[in-house]
């Protein structure tokens, strides 16, 4: 039975799914499940793969599954996921993939049962475009990219405007 935090998602296991387990939370407070590779792939510095899971999921509609990145991949291989986080919609019926880049200096071997992402799912929001001709004014305004500060680098580098 499942908890009233648990929403049931349909899987169905595709036939190279085989022997490999479903995703699962690896401790109780994982706000992702593991997900395993299907597949024997090499990717190369700067090479990606949509690696296959062997899975097709019909997710209730109003939420989405995300796809993101396991951290010790990304820190001990510089392996990730470009499209962090990754969405698969609630209408989508194909197999569930994980595009995988190799940032790291090296290939890099995922191999058939690697666990290679984290799945989260989450409830989606919907906007509704609502057209004005002046938006409400707030102190950053229109300030972009690095107008909050934070980085003292980053700060350092970026020319001043204003004459001196």
């Amino acid at each position: 039975m499942h908890s009233p935090a648990e929403v049931p998602v349909m899987v169905k296991r595709l036939p190279h799914f085989e022997g490999l387990e479903l995703p699962a939370y690896a401790t109780d407070g994982a706000a992702g499940m593991d997900v395993l590779a299907a597949e024997d792939v090499i990717l190369p510095p700067l090479g990606r793969h949509a690696v296959a899971t062997g899975l097709a999921v019909a997710i209730p509609p109003g939420y989405e599954i995300q796809v993101r990145p396991r951290s010790g991949l990304a820190l001990k291989h510089g392996i990730t996921v470009p499209n962090t986080p990754g969405t698969i919609d609630s209408d989508y019926r194909g197999e569930l993939k994980v595009i995988l880049i190799n940032h790291g200096e090296a290939p890099f071997e995922v191999r058939r049962g690697d666990r290679i992402a984290q799945l989260v799912l989450a409830p989606v929001t919907r906007a509704a475009w609502l057209k004005v001709e002046e938006l409400d004014e707030t102190l950053r305004g229109e300030g972009g990219f690095g107008s909050t500060g934070g980085v003292i680098a980053f700060d350092e580098q970026v020319p001043s405007t204003s004459a001196s």
